[in-house]
């Protein structure tokens, strides 16, 4: 959140030139505040754990957050249907309302061509609605595929192994806001089997990288001055996450490669080391702060 000061205040010029968010007098009495309208369109199949995820990675700001949540017409083998009907909106449900931002989860179908997907249709329509609905949109991992997909014709590719584990970042265009507070290298969690190639993502003017890594490519970027944000990776992961994913990966005789700078020793019974939640708490707070709270009109259907 932004610092108020006097307009005047020598230190204002010395803070602002360190890129903190400072907000005079005169904005500050102006400000029209309420709660912001988050929609959370969930295509992971242990639905609860996502939710459970996602409330950590917003609930760390001062702003209040209405969340609600939507899935796609799509039958779901591990979450109960009283669940769905208790707690989650179809999308026809909330296609004629305005949000202040919007996510779009990852989803377990990427061995699979986009137009195979059985809910794609309906995620293509989210995607374009969102384009005139919604202030600011983050697509995370298989979404971020598929928005590159739909919106630019990028096209993912097949990986030789699954990429997992946690992998070192470097941070690009420190002056933007959605990377302040970050440290020149961070460390976030991936868990995908493709990916969208970095080289390909670059040369598209409109979309700028932020953060990726030699070992797991592009992790973070954006387009249309932050109306999208593409994340390739699971910042939102928990400490277990990613050994539920090997040990449930081992069970079914995948056998799968010890996720990588994940477990002491590379040990699997030993307790895995929780390394990102810092910046992964930077980076949703930096989005609700500035791609949504200080962008988005008060009244939604001024949107």
């Amino acid at each position: 959140m932004p610092i108020k000061v006097q307009k005047d205040l020598p230190a204002r010029a010395v803070i602002e030139k360190e890129n903190i968010f400072i907000m005079d007098e005169t904005r500050a009495i102006n400000q029209d505040i309420r709660p912001l309208e988050i929609v959370l369109v969930n295509l992971m199949p242990l639905k609860e754990d996502t939710e459970i995820q996602m409330l950590r990675s917003l609930s760390n700001t001062p702003l209040q957050v209405n969340l609600s949540f939507v899935a796609p017409h799509h039958i779901s083998k591990n979450t109960p249907v009283s669940h769905l009907n208790q707690f989650y909106h179809t999308f026809e449900e909330i296609e004629n309302r305005n949000f202040d931002g919007l996510i779009i989860t990852g989803a377990p179908v990427e061995m699979l061509e986009f137009e195979e997907v059985d809910f794609w249709d309906e995620i293509v329509r989210i995607m374009d609605w969102s384009q005139t609905h919604v202030t600011s949109t983050i697509f995370l991992c298989w979404a971020a595929q598929a928005a590159f997909y739909h919106f630019y014709g990028l096209k993912k590719r097949l990986l030789n192994k699954k990429l997992s584990g946690i992998y070192s970042h470097k941070v690009h265009h420190r002056k933007t806001p959605l990377v302040r507070g970050f440290d020149d290298v961070f460390l976030a969690p991936h868990s995908r089997h493709t990916e969208i190639s970095l080289r390909e993502v670059s040369r598209h003017k409109e979309i700028v990288v932020l953060g990726d890594s030699e070992e797991a490519g592009l992790f973070l970027a954006m387009a249309d001055e932050g109306k999208k944000i593409f994340i390739m990776g699971h910042p939102e992961y928990d400490r277990n996450t990613l050994d539920s994913e090997y040990k449930r990966d081992m069970k079914k005789g995948m056998n799968p490669d010890i996720p990588v700078n994940y477990y002491p020793d590379d040990n699997p019974e030993n307790k895995p080391v929780l390394t990102w939640r810092a910046h992964a708490n930077t980076l949703y707070t930096n989005w609700l702060n500035y791609y949504v709270y200080q962008i988005t009109p008060y009244d939604l259907n001024n949107l």
